[in-house]
């Protein structure tokens, strides 16, 4: 691997923990050249996040940056999101791949495992970083992100919360994550410093499914 060579794709989820790992990226001297995401079945729902593709085309275009998607099920996301790897890889002369997680050593594990399968290496900013002191950060750092799924211990009234530094104290007095990291909320960024424009998303409708609350999202 060429040790100049500082090019990557961002694994990109849509949410504040990819974003704010993108920023840090940049600012370490990486060179974002196109964000990848995993897309259900058909094609239309991120697969992790449940957001409609036109409002993640919206926050690549706001970036300035290529988006590119692939539709996969659970049972060949592996697979597919190894190829996807591959193939940017070639298109972009990348070197690096980078990814949000905080502590999660599984899905490490399997980032570091796909990255070596397309010849690239994992980069994870965040890791191992304090929580709360992290998610402030972001805040501080100006992304503005609102919660769009979320457990029913928090319930279908927080999809649409826009995430602030007083909401991130109440989810500790509740004892839930302040990042979410394990699964207990996932969030849309609609302004950051990367954008040269905020997006404007809506909240139309909300369902629970398996003791999970989804926002049915709509681009403004």
């Amino acid at each position: 691997m060429d040790p100049e060579n500082k090019n990557l794709v961002c694994s990109w989820s849509g949410g504040k923990d990819s974003c704010y790992a993108l920023m840090q990226a940049k600012l370490m001297g990486y060179t974002p050249k196109v964000l990848l995401n995993v897309l259900n079945e058909e094609g239309k729902i991120s697969r992790s996040h449940g957001i409609p593709k036109n409002i993640l085309q919206a926050q690549a275009d706001a970036m300035g940056i290529p988006l590119y998607t692939v539709a996969s099920s659970w049972n060949d996301y592996e697979e597919k999101f190894t190829n996807a790897l591959i193939t940017l890889k070639n298109l972009y002369n990348l070197s690096h791949a980078v990814f949000g997680d905080i502590d999660l050593q599984p899905h490490r594990d399997w980032e570091e495992k796909v990255c070596a399968k397309a010849g690239l290496e994992a980069y994870l900013p965040l890791w191992q970083q304090h929580r709360l002191a992290l998610v402030k950060e972001m805040l501080s750092a100006g992304i503005e992100t609102m919660i769009i799924s979320c457990n029913n211990d928090l319930g279908e009234k927080t999809c649409g919360t826009i995430l602030s530094e007083n909401f991130v104290y109440q989810l500790v007095e509740q004892n839930i994550d302040p990042c979410g990291e394990n699964g207990e909320f996932h969030t849309l960024v609609t302004d950051c410093p990367l954008f040269s424009t905020p997006i404007k998303v809506g909240i139309i409708d909300t369902w629970t499914h398996e003791n999970y609350c989804f926002s049915k999202l709509s681009l403004l």
